[in-house]
């Protein structure tokens, strides 16, 4: 394998986890949609969900790197056990109904608090990735797009549609993650 293909692999392999991540955003954002939000609302949100989708990679990424560091050999089996434990969570999260409710989108405390608990699960991948030593950069700013333009997505089809779009949404992305998580494991 030369070195553009592992480049490109790379990149694919970025983006859809970018874009599982980015589901549980969507997921969430769909119940938030459905209260009914303004454009200006839908922006804040999105853009508070992107940002917290950059700094808790960046931040995982460095625990990864140092974690890493220390487990050696073992690290890519850490890593890959971190994903398939985290998809595994999400598949289950997405068909327990536990009637969780939307947030006050018109309070920004807790917007920024959601924003946070949809951007925990990419602390993990970020953790993950540290340990792959990942491209830093292209990282970060592809996890807050998708989960930026996940969340906004998720917000304007709430808006129009039911709840159980979310659902399959966030079954969706811990099945991606589940199965990256495997792969690097075997």
């Amino acid at each position: 394998m030369n070195d553009a293909t592992a480049q490109l692999g790379q990149i694919v392999t970025i983006i859809v986890m970018a874009v599982a991540l980015g589901m549980d955003a969507f997921s969430l954002s769909v119940g938030i949609g459905m209260k009914g939000v303004r454009r200006l609302d839908m922006a804040r949100i999105s853009g508070l969900i992107g940002v917290f989708h950059i700094f808790m990679p960046l931040l995982g990424i460095f625990t990864g790197l140092y974690v890493g560091h220390l487990l050696g050999a073992i690290a890519g089996y850490v890593s890959g056990g971190l994903l398939a434990l985290l998809g595994g969570h999400m598949v289950w999260a997405s068909f327990r109904n536990d009637g969780a409710k939307p947030i006050d989108h018109t309070k920004l405390l807790r917007v920024a608090l959601f924003s946070l608990s949809v951007s925990v699960d990419s602390f993990s991948v970020g953790v993950s990735l540290g340990m792959f030593h990942s491209n830093l950069l292209f990282t970060v700013l592809t996890f807050g797009l998708f989960g930026g333009l996940m969340s906004l997505i998720g917000l304007w089809l709430g808006s129009r549609v039911g709840r159980s779009l979310g659902d399959y949404g966030e079954a969706l992305g811990g099945a991606i993650l589940l199965a990256f998580g495997l792969m690097f494991i075997f």
